[in-house]
């Protein structure tokens, strides 16, 4: 159960609540908490070689090996409906914005203080509620092309995203589909492998 507090300004579960209490403690040790974000040689956010060649390619609308602001407008748009148009300039800083200069600007970069998942998943929960809103959801499949969402769809994305079988779709359960999602794609590579080498 989340508990509120004052206009529902301190969100936070009763197990957060006690763990926050027990940090407080005096006399008591407390054992770090393992960091979610996978860390490359510089402490900075790992990022997957095919993963930033799969996202160079969703960006890259027109195929043409360089990215624009209007590339990303178009893809991020969906996601981000009232991001100015200054913010996608910023994001392609350059005229040639190639793979090479995404790769030089992410692979080894210093982000110690930012989980990538955890800025996903606030798209999805833009209210701070600690769960997916499905409202957002479905307007982001119909924005994509994927048109309506039905209460069934609706349904089969719970039961396939909520790990804990809560029935609703907490950061928690977004971070272990999303790494289920990479063993998966793991896993068909593996079976692709095999099936052609025979």
């Amino acid at each position: 159960e989340r508990a509120g507090g004052a206009n529902g300004q301190h969100n936070m579960t009763s197990k957060e609540a006690e763990g926050d209490k027990r940090e407080k403690s005096p006399g008591r040790s407390i054992s770090p908490v393992e960091d979610p974000v996978q860390r490359n040689e510089l402490g900075g956010v790992y990022v997957d070689e095919d993963e930033l060649k799969a996202a160079f390619e969703f960006f890259d609308v027109h195929k043409r090996g360089v990215l624009t602001p209007a590339d990303l407008k178009q893809r991020l748009g969906v996601f981000y409906k009232n991001l100015p148009a200054r913010e996608y300039k910023f994001l392609v800083g350059e005229p040639d914005f190639t793979y090479k200069t995404l790769h030089k600007l992410l692979v080894n970069n210093e982000l110690k203080d930012f989980d990538p998942v955890k800025e996903a998943f606030k798209v999805y929960d833009p209210h701070d509620t600690g769960f997916v809103d499905m409202d957002i959801l479905k307007g982001i499949f119909v924005n994509l092309g994927f048109g309506d969402i039905t209460p069934d769809d609706v349904q089969v994305l719970i039961e396939t995203a909520d790990v804990d079988n809560d029935g609703k779709i907490s950061l928690a359960d977004f971070r272990k589909m999303v790494s289920h999602s990479k063993a998966a794609e793991g896993d068909l590579d593996a079976l692709h492998n095999s099936v052609t080498k025979k």
